[in-house]
């Protein structure tokens, strides 16, 4: 026998909607850019009564955060957690 799928299956994966999968990116980017701009001006001394105002090195670092957030959780973790509340993944 064959290792080959059979022609005759079915495959019962629906794809899944854009709107779901804009509004997850949506949400992980304001999860991330908020908790990491707060914990990124709590560690650098940058919060002010408003929140926090991230300049030069903070900023980048910031930045750099909400890359490696969206690479390791989608390479590695199977999803970001706003992708697999929202079943996108």
């Amino acid at each position: 026998m064959s290792d080959a799928p059979e022609a005759n299956t079915v495959s019962t994966d629906k794809p899944v909607s854009t709107w779901r999968k804009v509004v997850a990116a949506i949400l992980d980017f304001i999860t991330v850019f908020f908790a990491g701009g707060y914990a990124i001006g709590y560690l650098t001394g940058s919060l002010t009564p408003d929140g926090f105002a991230l300049e030069g090195g903070p900023a980048l670092l910031l930045f750099v955060l909400i890359v490696a957030y969206f690479v390791v959780f989608s390479k590695y973790l199977g999803g970001t957690p706003w992708q697999r509340m929202l079943k996108t993944r």
